[in-house]
């Protein structure tokens, strides 16, 4: 297992527009979660033992935070043709299987995780309620096969500082994972064929 650390992109960042469509098609926008007064934004996938690791976890980091009204979004930018275990279709199981209740995302164009400089999955950034980088890294210290428990610490943390109105206390520890897969320079879109 190769591992890829987070790239870091520089705290008070603005987050990256984005408009992608999730599996179904349906379109979702960084516009959607105006209102949120936190958004984490996870660049991962389906086949990554990384994120494999984390699914569970994840999914409940999510229920836990949407009563308090946190915005949670996964992004997969991954080259699904050549990785056809993150194909749209895969995304779907992932989504039933692990009952994600917040938009899994697909860059078919990977122009969002440049925009983000993602460089990994997981890779987690947490923004405050005016959209400003407050957090980026890990998830916790948990990685496959190292018997640290999945308690999601890190980030949990992070977003409760912000609901609190405090800063987010550092060092930001980088996520670990599979790097993205990048496609080649003339690979298409996905779901462009």
């Amino acid at each position: 297992m190769t591992r890829t650390a987070s790239t870091m992109l520089p705290l008070g960042t603005l987050a990256p527009d984005f408009i992608l469509p999730d599996p179904r098609g349906d379109i979702v926008s960084l516009s959607r979660f105006s209102d949120a007064p936190a958004l984490v934004v996870i660049f991962m996938c389906n086949h990554c033992p990384y994120v494999k690791h984390l699914k569970p976890a994840v999914a409940a980091f999510a229920r836990d935070y949407e009563p308090k009204s946190v915005a949670v979004v996964g992004i997969n930018s991954n080259d699904a043709i050549e990785f056809p275990d993150d194909a749209p279709d895969r995304m779907v199981e992932d989504m039933e299987t692990f009952d994600y209740r917040f938009p899994y995302l697909v860059d078919g164009t990977q122009e969002v995780a440049k925009a983000y400089r993602a460089a990994c999955t997981p890779d987690f950034f947490l923004f405050d309620a005016d959209r400003k980088l407050v957090y980026r890294g890990q998830f916790d210290d948990s990685r496959p096969n190292n018997g640290v428990p999945v308690t999601g610490e890190s980030l949990r943390t992070a977003v409760d500082a912000i609901l609190a109105g405090s800063p987010v206390p550092e060092p930001h520890p980088p996520s670990l994972g599979c790097n993205i897969k990048w496609k080649s320079n003339n690979a298409p879109d996905y779901f462009a064929g």
